[in-house]
């Protein structure tokens, strides 16, 4: 398990239906590539229409490839609990299903670190009044890529795919 592609790093978040998701982490500045895909699931090289079944314990995810030294893993956190609520268990907005649950997954101890510290300082906070914060934390499993017309998904409609980004 390695987070590192040469001088740059990977991340991985699973926040709702990964097209707007995937939509605000490629505007972040210091992000050099996005892709979407599936994570924390049973079944080898899953679709879209697998996943979304329920049955294979995958969740849609954003892997996210950024130049550390340009943003951090912690301003990232930022941008994945300012995407979604997390005190929703396996659901975001209308979409439902394990498949929608909020998730970071980590690929090196430091990160995990940083994940569960930024957890437990949005709980302190009081930021999300309504709920307990359901977002699970875990090492980074075997990343699938999604089918390429999901990649850029939001980019490719003109914008329009719900999230009102």
């Amino acid at each position: 398990m390695t987070g590192e592609v040469g001088p740059y790093k990977t991340a991985t978040f699973g926040a709702g239906c990964f097209w707007g998701v995937e939509a605000v982490f490629s505007k972040v500045n210091g992000v050099v590539t996005t892709e979407v895909g599936y994570m924390g699931g049973t079944l080898k090289n899953p679709t879209y229409k697998d996943v979304c079944t329920g049955q294979t314990g995958h969740a849609e995810v954003v892997q996210v490839t950024y130049d550390p030294s340009k943003v951090s893993y912690e301003q990232l956190l930022d941008v994945f609990w300012s995407v979604h609520d997390p005190t929703q268990l396996n659901r975001q907005g209308p979409d439902k299903g394990t498949n929608y649950r909020s998730v970071i997954f980590y690929h090196d101890a430091e990160q995990g670190r940083m994940a569960r510290r930024s957890k437990e300082t949005i709980e302190a906070s009081g930021a999300f009044r309504f709920g307990k914060i359901m977002t699970v934390i875990m090492p980074a499993p075997e990343f699938y890529r999604a089918e390429e017309y999901h990649q850029h998904y939001y980019k490719k409609q003109g914008g329009k795919c719900g999230w009102g980004i």
